[in-house]
């Protein structure tokens, strides 16, 4: 997930378990806090051994190489909870200094109602919210269904962006083809 604003985060899902990072450009913890760059102490220390690729995976760092996070955490497969590095975290009295609250807290709403409040906010627009239903509902998408969301845009623009992130076909088909 990308903003757009300079802010971002990661969640890799693989056999181990699951993989998460984010990146608040704002954030005190910030790696662009210190020239030369470098992220803050604790974040990625003890990160288990199955998801360290992920720490520098180029994908998720800086063209220096070094992690963009400000924030990270997993959880293995056979774990009960989630689980973050030893982080003192910077500013006691500040909310979410590290931007993980707010960057997932979307994703932990998980409803479509809560899509269309955050459109409403961000981009001043009120998307249709059976057209949200229906992406999160993993339907393929439609003509209709795509101008629901956004009429400037047509179903056959996001082939390579539905193609990237895997979206489901229709009849095994690319999903934006015809």
């Amino acid at each position: 997930m990308t903003d757009g604003s300079g802010n971002d985060y990661s969640i890799v899902f693989s056999a181990a378990g699951a993989y998460a990072r984010a990146f608040d450009h704002e954030s005190p913890m910030t790696p662009w806090r210190s020239d030369p760059l470098e992220t803050w102490p604790g974040i990625f220390d003890t990160v288990p051994e199955a998801f360290r690729p992920f720490v520098e995976e180029p994908a998720f760092c800086e063209a220096d190489g070094t992690p963009r996070a400000t924030a990270c955490f997993w959880r293995r497969a056979s774990d009960a909870a989630w689980s973050t590095g030893n982080v003192t975290i910077p500013f006691e009295d500040m909310e979410d200094a590290d931007g993980a609250g707010w960057l997932f807290d979307l994703l932990v709403a998980g409803t479509a109602e809560a899509y269309q409040k955050f459109a409403e906010e961000y981009y001043e627009v009120t998307p249709d919210l059976t057209a949200i239903q229906h992406v999160y509902d993993l339907k393929p998408l439609t003509p209709e269904i795509v101008s629901a969301l956004n009429p400037q845009v047509e179903l056959k623009d996001l082939t390579e962006d539905i193609d990237q992130i895997g979206y489901p076909a229709q009849n095994g088909e690319a999903v934006a083809e015809g």
